[in-house]
């Protein structure tokens, strides 16, 4: 079969990336399996490097990056979607409060999934809504897993603070108060795909009066029982 696509420098970054499925490679190794030119091989890992769907291990060593799971996890959002609906549905009823589903996306964080209070007051998150990483339960439960320096990257500016995601891995949830909007208080658990890297985050949030300023103890474990559920989901069909 001809696996040309017939733009070049597609084809052969399609080489390399499938040369470290079997796992890691030096320079001559990727020269070796790919049949490019050094100079190619080099300036293509490179360029693959810089938008992290190549890495290096210890050794110096090229590999497949973690850009490459994340788009994985991307995929596995249909799937997500699908079951969050009645998730949702079923957390807004046991906790009395609106229910959503986050994605991160760059320094941003979406609501991909939503149910709402069907009375009273509506503290809507209205689905497409795009929320900072810097602030909220949500914020903090899609940061708090994140590897060593994106970690590190995401704190500065923050309205948490490491101890505080520690904490948040510890328990398995988090809570804000007032955190990313005055007199909102919303509770967060991570939903986990197949590979057991966090792809979402499950919230409750409504008014401070209502939720207190406790708002973890009143609705964490159904927050995370909701999670469960969405994990569950993932992990039967990855």
């Amino acid at each position: 079969m001809d696996n040309s696509s017939g733009v070049g420098v597609l084809d052969k970054a399609a080489l390399v990336l499938s040369a470290l499925e079997s796992g890691p490679a030096t320079l001559a190794g990727l020269v070796g399996a790919t049949g490019l030119a050094r100079p190619t091989a080099h300036r293509l890992a490179v360029a693959l490097e810089h938008h992290r769907m190549v890495a290096r291990d210890m050794q110096g060593r090229f590999i497949l990056g973690p850009r490459l799971s994340e788009l994985a996890a991307a995929a596995g959002e249909d799937r997500l979607l699908a079951t969050a609906g009645p998730v949702l549905t079923h957390l807004r009823d046991v906790t009395g409060e609106s229910a959503q589903l986050y994605r991160r996306q760059g320094d941003m964080r979406i609501c991909v999934a939503a149910a709402e209070r069907l009375s009273g007051l509506r503290d809507t998150v209205p689905v497409g809504s795009t929320l900072p990483m810097k602030a909220g339960s949500a914020a903090q439960v899609l940061m708090a897993w994140e590897e060593p320096e994106r970690l590190h990257r995401g704190l500065q500016g923050a309205r948490f603070t490491a101890t505080a995601l520690s904490g948040v891995r510890r328990r398995g949830w988090s809570q804000s108060i007032g955190e990313r909007e005055p007199g909102v208080a919303s509770v967060s658990a991570p939903v986990r795909g197949p590979s057991n890297r966090v792809v979402a985050a499950v919230s409750v949030s409504g008014p401070i009066e209502r939720l207190t300023r406790h708002p973890g103890r009143m609705h964490a474990q159904a927050v995370i029982d909701a999670a469960a559920r969405l994990t569950e989901a993932l992990r039967r069909s990855g």
